[in-house]
């Protein structure tokens, strides 16, 4: 079990839908000799060949996956990082370990209160593209086209559950939102709206794709660095 030294700040990474921890590839090495710790994730049923288990794999599912990292490894003062689906995630992490979190970052993010879903808070085309997707075992989401084959099929079922908050995420005053404005289908501009002027978030902007990792590494290296030293 590894406990992190007091003060010592350490990123755990959750990528979004269809991805895994090599999502984050392009800027683990370099934050890692930055001085940084990182536990990029590949959550449950993403893994390179996904298993069966995909038919009982839902949100609470990856919630769980990752308390359970975090409490195995003796990690506090986290800095839980998601990126799109995985806003999801995080806040149901934080919602049951607050006390282990330091701050919460979304990366061109969904950022879901009590009852929320992924299906409720994306757009038609999202939703358009799930049903499609699904429709060869009405289990998986088939991965959709672009250019990393790393992707693999995605649970339906965690774009379906609503998350069951208490709260207590509510209690973690760092949050950050990155938004990426450069890709015209971002299901987050009225995300974007409502919170850039909330004092109670610190709100980035990049002019890139949605997956931010890939197209402003450079950026994204920054901000993190930035949070970590608050």
């Amino acid at each position: 079990m590894m406990v992190n030294k007091k003060d010592e700040k350490i990123f755990v990474l959750i990528p979004g839908g269809w991805h895994g921890g090599w999502a984050f590839d392009s800027i683990q090495e370099r934050l890692e000799k930055m001085g940084h710790k990182l536990f990029p994730l590949t959550l449950p049923g993403l893994e390179d060949s996904a298993p069966d288990q995909n038919k009982i794999i839902n949100l609470d599912t990856h919630i769980q996956f990752v308390v359970d990292m975090l409490i195995d490894q003796g990690l506090n003062n986290v800095i839980l990082c998601g990126h799109s689906y995985g806003g999801l995630v995080i806040t149901g992490v934080a919602d049951r370990l607050s006390e282990r979190i330091n701050a919460l970052v979304y990366i061109d993010a969904y950022i879901p209160e009590n009852g929320d879903s992924c299906w409720k808070l994306t757009s038609d085309i999202y939703r358009d593209l799930f049903i499609a997707g699904c429709s060869d075992d009405g289990f998986t989401v088939a991965v959709p086209a672009g250019t990393d084959s790393r992707r693999v099929p995605h649970p339906m079922a965690t774009f379906l559950q609503s998350l069951r908050l208490n709260g207590n995420y509510k209690q973690i005053g760092n949050r950050v939102f990155i938004y990426a404005c450069g890709w015209e289908a971002t299901p987050f501009k009225k995300q974007f709206e409502a919170l850039k002027h909330n004092p109670e978030w610190h709100i980035e902007t990049i002019n890139c794709g949605h997956n931010i990792m890939r197209e402003a590494p450079d950026r994204l290296i920054s901000i993190l660095h930035e949070v970590s030293i608050k």
